[in-house]
């Protein structure tokens, strides 16, 4: 029997649509322009401009995924696209920006430091793209725009104390790149504030607390920014000693119910 017009429809509306959506896709975007922003900024000596074009990078990176989800906008290809840009925004933008600035005076050492930080966060973005099952309230290693934030709020500092140029400088922001370059790679868990509601209704506190570092931020932006992100980069592994401390005490308090059960036993 011959398909008739109504069926063909039916079947079209049924396909799903070629294209992608625009907003959360258009938001990646301005994410990847503010990187190659940063590059060029860097490399003309304008570091302030640099270092903010990362941020905006960041905060273009924390709302396309969200608006995704409240939009229901979510699809494979702005997954990978969002992907490709993080690996530009918070991987190759800062390593490139940072040698440019100071590392570039330790020679094929700060050039190696840069590009193991740049291999780091492929890796991590690469083994977040495969994982299937995990706990949405935890990443599995640092995320790279906080990596980011804490080497590019480094430099900021140094900058804004006009020390960049110290070799004690280089020396500290290396330690830096490698260090979050390990904590990227590896399986200490960051919270991730997923599980956060947008939509919800929250306590007033939330929004004056919200306000004051907004303020803070505005006040201050290195220092801020840099304490922001240094005690998030601390609360991985404090979260593990918390853990270990923990699964200790219940492994005592197990051990503590055994021996008087058996010493019960034995009366």
């Amino acid at each position: 029997m011959a398909t008739t017009l109504k069926d063909r429809a039916d079947e079209a509306q049924k396909q799903p649509r070629r294209g992608i959506y625009l907003l959360p896709n258009l938001l990646t975007t301005l994410g990847l322009f503010a990187a190659f922003y940063a590059i060029v900024s860097a490399m003309d000596g304008r570091i302030d401009n640099a270092i903010i074009a990362i941020y905006v990078a960041m905060i273009a990176d924390a709302l396309d995924g969200r608006i995704a989800r409240l939009t229901n906008t979510q699809s494979a290809f702005g997954a990978q696209y969002d992907s490709l840009s993080d690996m530009l925004c918070f991987g190759a933008a800062p390593g490139l920006i940072v040698y440019q600035v100071t590392l570039f005076h330790l020679g094929k050492i700060g050039w190696l430091i840069c590009f193991f930080y740049t291999v780091a966060t492929a890796l991590r973005l690469a083994r977040f793209n495969i994982q299937v099952s995990q706990d949405k309230r935890y990443f599995a290693g640092m995320p790279c725009p906080s990596a980011s934030s804490l080497v590019i709020s480094t430099l900021w500092v140094s900058h804004y104390l006009g020390v960049s140029n110290a070799m004690i400088v280089y020396i500290i922001i290396a330690i830096v790149m490698v260090l979050t370059a390990i904590l990227m790679t590896s399986s200490v868990r960051y919270f991730s504030f997923k599980d956060l509601d947008l939509t919800g209704k929250v306590p007033f506190f939330v929004i004056l607390i919200t306000v004051l570092v907004v303020v803070a931020i505005a006040w201050n932006p290195p220092w801020v920014l840099f304490l922001i992100s240094m005690l998030y980069t601390l609360s991985g592994p404090l979260l593990v000693l918390f853990r270990k401390k923990k699964r200790h005490k219940k492994l005592k308090r197990l051990e503590k119910k055994i021996t008087s059960h058996q010493s019960k036993a034995d009366e």
